[in-house]
């Protein structure tokens, strides 16, 4: 049977998002149209054989494990039919770089998975979120005639891998980048992709069985001016009392290359010596941390603190994570 069909997984955001005054574009509610009618909405998608899946209907700031953990069975079902090209997740943009570094661990790279969003709701005059749909799919029948798999995010007619992209701007069309590495791909005024900026990223691989599994309790802190460690002291003191999903790791997002406050320090040595696993990411937009001889705690290079959080989930659960 000839892989052609291309399926869609909706799970709300601002793509699906309405407002009640087209001229006020920041003023609406998330996650209020059907992934049906994100289609409807783009006549030129008729063409290709397509089938859609309403898997959430969220806002992604509320974005959730078991949110995750439906996504990877309904991708798991999907990628697994003979029919199915590949297929396209509509997300929000707040946690996107989370969802698509997750994806990208745990999916076999066998057949394209590509996320896409929108920065301006469906109501708006300008909506972006047509556009970014129309060439999420694209890229999946590009990808797949290709035979290359594998994660990508695509916001304004550019595919980024999804082991690098991050949210970069809070509210321009552009919101994306790679953190300083380049896009995998970009697509002209015709919809037509060029795959030939970089290599085509591979996934890990790790498979879908660990989003069945609850997910340990790990924190993000940040180094900043007098940051004495109150926060990390609280947050084991808490723990060491709480019999629910006790604290077991901490993403500190350090200024520059790794620093950290010298008081914050004094309190993560605590953490450490009850048990408390530390990584350190970083503040800064690009570059990430690098582990390096005589590191009391391991650096996550290319990670943000949020991706970075998601790869400590997986390492606690026994996946074998790179950091």
């Amino acid at each position: 049977m000839s892989a052609q069909r291309v399926v869609i997984l909706g799970t709300g955001g601002t793509i699906a998002g309405t407002g009640d005054d087209p001229g006020r574009v920041w003023s609406y509610r998330a996650a209020q149209l059907s992934v049906e009618q994100l289609v409807t909405a783009v006549p030129a998608l008729s063409a290709v054989p397509l089938e859609t899946m309403q898997v959430a209907q969220v806002d992604s700031k509320d974005m959730s494990w078991a949110v995750w953990r439906a996504l990877g069975h309904a991708l798991a079902a999907q990628l697994s039919r003979a029919d199915v090209a590949g297929v396209v997740v509509t997300h929000g943009t707040d946690t996107l770089e989370e969802t698509a570094w997750l994806l990208n661990a745990l999916h076999d790279g066998c057949k394209p998975v590509v996320l896409t969003a929108a920065m301006r709701p469906a109501t708006a005059p300008d909506a972006d979120g047509p556009r970014n749909l129309l060439d999420a799919v694209h890229a999946v029948q590009a990808l797949s005639a290709r035979q290359a798999g594998g994660v990508f995010v695509v916001m304004q007619s550019v595919a980024w891998s999804a082991q690098h992209v991050r949210k970069a701007h809070s509210h321009a069309l552009d919101a994306f980048d790679g953190g300083g590495v380049l896009p995998v791909g970009r697509a002209d005024s015709q919809g037509v992709w060029d795959w030939s900026l970089q290599d085509v990223s591979t996934c890990a691989g790790l498979g879908w069985q660990w989003l069945d599994m609850a997910p340990p309790r790990v924190e993000i802190v940040t180094s900043h001016v007098d940051a004495d460690g109150w926060a990390v002291d609280a947050l084991v003191a808490h723990s060491q009392v709480s019999a629910q999903r006790p604290l077991r790791g901490l993403i500190v997002a350090s200024t520059g290359h790794g620093t950290i406050h010298e008081g914050m320090t004094a309190a993560l040595v605590r953490a450490a010596s009850a048990g408390i696993l530390v990584w350190r990411s970083s503040k800064v937009a690009r570059g990430g941390v690098m582990s390096r001889e005589g590191d009391r705690w391991v650096g996550v290079p290319g990670l943000t603190a949020s991706q970075a959080r998601v790869a400590m989930i997986l390492h606690l659960l026994g996946a074998c994570v790179t950091e």
